[in-house]
């Protein structure tokens, strides 16, 4: 029994263990899962956490810079804008200037074109005047020519009676009479003649002095020119034609700065290697030529580099201007002038009169003036002072309505000059009647300077067609054959056919085409008319 129960107890105590063994393994699986379970929890609870404070920190990133280009974004669109605008103000800056510039432009040709208006009127008043002058002398000249004609033919009618008287009552041949008659002829005209000549000699050594003096100031002041037209353009010569997109600039910054700075317009067409600057205002075209020198030679050529060198040769030509004013007073030795009128003096430097330098003609005229002024005896300070100022007006007849003897009045009397000084520029192209002396010394003293040879040029043009109109008015009368203008116009050869014109007949036919040129024809000096009649006979002895 108690082996049994042994046994019993064996079998019981193994199969204890075995299921003790077995619920421990169930039990230790149970709770590895449970811890599993537990650590896998906790290690995807921490994934998670850590997954969400990575996303939430990119989302911090990506706020901040989304924010950063935002910021960044409207800063650009702010600068895009600013440029615009800034382009959009340049842009309407430079319509307004070139607006401002081309409305200047038409105002001055506007203002040129009334003062040229006014100087037609006058010219044509002046012509109408000389056009009835002219047949007044016409119809003199006629009614002398036909008393002449008449007179001719009574003694050529009392000559052939003569000659058959002497036929008749000496019985000679006619040929004989003839020759007697021819010598009687001569003789009393020769005794006349010395009888004449005695007489005129002494009364010319009676009146010598006074008579030359006459003689000279009427041919002087009958040599007075007009006044003459200045120039509006200088030409700047160019190293190389790729020098003008240069100038040019980029959409043509550099030409409207360089107008804009000058006031002067620059032509520039399809003439190689030049460039022309055109104004009304000398001294304004000298500095932009100036300028453009300056600038070609620098190689540098902006806008900001022209407004620079413009200023800088203004600056220089002022002080030439001033210098040249006070230069010129000091060579004719006129002292006490107000120092405007010093500056408006010297710029007459940069003005011209058919190619001759105003400020020049004025101190010729000046010394010429003073001249006379000695040797008639009288004082030389107020002809040598009002001829220095005669052309005054020149200098600013471009920039005020007015002749330039009206302007230079005017200036005259607000710097407070002299009676006789505003009186002699008033009258020295014959606006008034020269009332002193000194008026009338200014006023050759300018015709000699204006008309002497070499002061002045004409174009060639000009120069062609006064010639060919010179030869023409001579070969309009009857007989002419040929007609040559010698001289450079100051003197014409008339040919005439001896069959028509007779030896008398020139002398008639010189006066005539004198006259006719007079009144016809402008010319600097005076024009020597050569009447010329040649008889040839030719035989051959064989």
């Amino acid at each position: 029994m108690t082996g049994i129960l042994t046994m019993l107890g064996a079998s019981l105590t193994d199969g204890a263990v075995a299921g003790i063994a077995i619920a421990t393994l169930i039990v230790g699986g149970i709770v590895g899962a449970v811890v599993g379970l537990l650590s896998y929890k906790n290690s995807t609870e921490k994934k998670i956490g850590n997954a969400n404070r990575e996303a939430q920190r990119i989302i911090e990133e990506a706020n901040l810079e989304a924010k950063t280009i935002r910021k960044d974004g409207l800063l650009e669109a702010k600068e895009t804008m600013n440029k615009m605008r800034e382009d959009f103000e340049q842009e309407t800056k430079e319509r307004k200037q070139d607006w401002q510039r081309t409305e200047n432009r038409l105002a001055q040709k506007e203002a040129s074109l009334d003062k040229k208006e006014d100087l037609l009127d006058k010219k044509d008043a002046v012509l109408d005047k000389k056009i009835e002058d002219a047949e007044k002398l016409h119809a003199a000249n006629e009614e002398q020519k036909q008393k002449l004609k008449d007179l001719e033919e009574n003694i050529a009618k009392s000559q052939e009676e003569v000659k058959k008287e002497l036929e008749r009552v000496a019985g000679l041949s006619k040929e004989e009479a003839s020759l007697e008659l021819k010598n009687a002829l001569i003789d009393d005209v020769k005794k006349n003649t010395v009888k004449e000549a005695q007489e005129i000699i002494a009364q010319a050594k009676d009146n010598a002095l006074k008579e030359a003096q006459d003689i000279i100031s009427q041919a002087i002041q009958r040599c007075a020119a007009d006044c003459a037209t200045e120039n509006t353009v200088s030409v700047v010569a160019l190293p190389n034609d790729e020098m003008k997109g240069r100038i040019i600039g980029r959409m043509g910054r550099n030409v409207r700065a360089l107008e804009s700075a000058t006031g002067v317009d620059l032509i520039i067409d399809d003439t190689p290697d030049v460039i022309t600057l055109s104004s009304f205002d000398p001294v304004r075209r000298e500095i932009a030529r100036l300028t453009l020198e300056k600038l070609i030679t620098d190689g540098r050529i902006h806008p900001a580099r022209i407004e620079e060198v413009v200023e800088k040769v203004r600056k220089e030509v002022e002080a030439d201007i001033k210098n040249a004013g006070e230069d010129a007073a000091i060579e004719v030795g006129v002292h006490g002038l107000h120092p405007e009128i010093i500056k408006i003096l010297g710029r007459l430097k940069y003005r011209t009169s058919y190619g001759q330098n105003v400020l020049r003609h004025s101190i010729e005229v000046a010394s010429l003036a003073a001249i006379m002024a000695n040797e008639i005896g009288i004082d030389p300070k107020i002809a040598k002072r009002a001829g220095l100022l005669h052309d005054i007006g020149k200098a600013i007849d471009h920039e005020y309505e007015g002749t330039h003897i009206q302007l230079g009045v005017e200036m005259a009397k607000k710097y407070r000059e002299s009676g006789d000084v505003v009186h002699a520029i008033a009258a020295h192209h014959n606006d008034i009647e020269p009332q002193t002396i000194s008026a009338i010394l200014v006023q050759a003293a300018d015709a000699i300077s204006s008309a002497r040879p070499g002061a002045r040029r004409e174009s060639l043009e000009s120069y062609v067609k006064r010639i060919e109109k010179l030869e023409d008015i001579a070969k309009s009368f009857s007989g002419v054959n040929e007609t040559f203008a010698v001289q450079a116009g100051r003197e014409i050869r008339v040919i005439v056919k001896p069959e028509v014109v007779s030896d008398s007949g020139t002398v008639f036919l010189a006066k005539d085409i004198a006259t006719k040129l007079e009144n016809e024809l402008e010319y600097p000096g005076q024009i020597k008319v050569n009447v010329i009649r040649e008889v040839r006979s030719s035989e051959y002895a064989k």
